[in-house]
């Protein structure tokens, strides 16, 4: 249950749930992440992860990405040690007293502490101290060459992987603010469904585009999706918008082709059990890159009879928007006005229809008066 309440600012709205009852389940969050999940067999699931190996590690949280390329340096530093400490053992260089005549494959690897400070000071290119390898020792000459390409080749995916991070536009596409709350009102003669996307930076996005989809149980069937159109304010049949800077009200005609149009007709409002989501994709005018921003709006978040307050005013010469009230809608004041004069109306006609009563009831009394 959804109810407005005015503060010192305007209105805002406040959504009651009853404490024991089940989140209401959506296929995406408010903030772009889907919910659906795949059940699979455990076997398949992890080797499609392996396979796409560069999508998985980009797809990871910080923490954890942190946490993978340690792991992946410390058993790469551990497994060349076992490998060096398994040359120096079986050439004998472990031995307490070695042969004067004995060639050396790696000098002073005696443990596999010791072997495991040689294998990190080899991928790390430190230099070598009293630890380094003998050139008349074919394994050790193999083994050292080994570990350096597979350093450098595992240094190379980290390194680019952090740099694909910190780069990606999933960053960019975080400064873009979608309402919290879609509204429905009368935009001249048709009803109209509405929602705002804010650009939080100064700089400016470019090939704005913007596809919704609704997901709604429909009959017998599990799931239906219908493709919504919108249009950019009044931009009629412009699928692109050149340039994002100030705040873009999105609109959506309920005409009598519209999933919303029986609803609105016939019911007032939005039927529970639908969700809108809502793909915004633009251009990173520094970078060049593409970046997409996703929300969702369920029926409880499509407020009916509605409005936005201004988002763009003039003020000291130059415009300003006010994020603050970017999220607050107000009650739409064409419906108050057109319940007030439909009351007013109502009321005009029941005048006239107890005079019209007043006026027989005294006629009669007139003729049964007269002789």
């Amino acid at each position: 249950m959804c109810a407005l309440y005015r503060d010192s600012v305007g209105y805002e709205q406040v959504c009651l749930r009853p404490l024991l009852a089940q989140p209401r389940p959506r296929f995406m969050t408010k903030d772009g992440r889907p919910t659906l999940r795949m059940h699979s067999s455990s076997s398949m699931g992890c080797w499609s992860y392996v396979r796409d190996i560069w999508s998985t590690l980009l797809s990871l949280r910080w923490r954890f990405m942190l946490l993978v390329f340690s792991a992946a340096f410390l058993l790469s530093w551990f497994v060349f040690a076992l490998l060096w400490y398994l040359i120096a053992y079986l050439h004998g260089d472990v031995e307490a007293s070695p042969d004067p005549e004995h060639v050396v494959c790696v000098q002073a690897i005696t443990s596999l502490r010791a072997a495991f400070s040689f294998a990190v000071e080899t991928q790390l290119t430190i230099g070598y101290g009293k630890m380094y390898p003998n050139g008349e020792c074919p394994q050790a000459v193999a083994l050292l060459t080994v570990q350096m390409i597979l350093g450098l080749m595992l240094e190379a995916l980290i390194t680019g992987a952090f740099v694909a991070k910190l780069a990606r536009p999933k960053l960019r596409s975080e400064t873009l603010r979608f309402s919290h709350f879609a509204v429905v009102n009368r935009q001249g003669e048709q009803s109209c469904l509405l929602f705002r996307v804010a650009n939080l930076l100064p700089s400016p996005l470019l090939h704005i585009r913007l596809q919704a989809v609704l997901y709604q149980t429909h009959g017998t069937e599990l799931l239906h999706q219908t493709a919504v159109p919108f249009t950019l304010d009044h931009m009629d049949g412009e699928e692109h918008c050149p340039f994002f800077l100030s705040p873009l009200t999105y609109c959506h005609a309920i005409t009598e082709t519209s999933p919303f149009y029986r609803q609105q007709q016939v019911l007032g409002s939005v039927q529970p059990g639908l969700e809108l989501v809502v793909f915004l994709t633009a251009r990173d005018e520094n970078t060049g890159e593409v970046c997409q921003k996703r929300t969702s709006y369920i029926s409880e978040e499509i407020l009916c009879n509605h409005c936005y307050p201004p988002a763009v005013i003039s003020k000291e010469g130059q415009y300003t928007y006010n994020v603050r009230d970017f999220d607050r809608p107000l009650p739409d004041p064409g419906v108050n006005i057109e319940r007030s004069a439909m009351n007013g109306a109502l009321a005009d006609q029941r005048d006239n229809e107890s005079n019209e009563g007043n006026h027989s009831t005294v006629a009669l009394i007139i003729d049964e008066s007269s002789p």
